[in-house]
């Protein structure tokens, strides 16, 4: 979402916030594993980005400016004090069943059993391996707002998503193979 320095100074921070809010609430969930905490993540994360819009640079990509804010906040919330364990009331597979059309109970536990088994694969990557693959695969980004995003450079990009690809691979392999 780059920004035409012309429109930066008639643009608010709604206006370039809001349509991304979808894209991070997936992203911070993706993160957290964890419904409160992603909506926790986002709300600091637009909190800190509102306060701190004045900083931002005109003719930049806000998307990447606005994501660097939601990934240091997670970094920042994970090297503090451990979050409180807490058991949600009901998990967001049993909310997806209950608004999923009919499938049958076969489908439905294979498809369960394949998504727990790559969301388990991803968990276990290391963090600098899982948000570059979540930015490039789930939210789509390009390898350079990836790089503007992470602060990193765009060989480290391109290095991490094969590393982060490969890794997920062999994951899987292993565990389709029960080892």
């Amino acid at each position: 979402m780059e920004v035409p320095e012309d429109r930066v100074p008639a643009a608010t921070f709604e206006e370039l916030a809001m349509p991304l809010f979808d894209q991070l609430y997936n992203f911070a969930h993706w993160l957290t594993q964890n419904r409160e905490e992603a909506e926790d993540l986002v709300q600091e994360t637009y909190a800190k980005a509102l306060k701190g819009f004045s900083s931002f640079q005109p003719g930049t990509n806000f998307r990447a400016w606005i994501y660097r804010i939601l990934r240091n906040t997670f970094l920042t919330s994970r090297t503090g004090l451990k979050a409180s364990m807490t058991v949600p009331l009901s998990t967001d597979e049993e909310e997806t069943a209950i608004l999923a059309p009919a499938n049958t109970p076969e489908t439905i536990l294979i498809e369960r059993s394949n998504q727990q088994l790559v969301q388990g694969a991803i968990e276990q990557l290391p963090v600098h391996l899982r948000e570059v693959l979540l930015l490039c695969e789930v939210e789509e980004m390009s390898y350079k707002e990836i790089a503007e995003t992470l602060s990193i450079p765009m060989g480290t990009v391109m290095s991490r998503v094969s590393r982060a690809r490969n890794a997920l691979r062999e994951s899987l392999r292993r565990k389709i193979k029960g080892e």
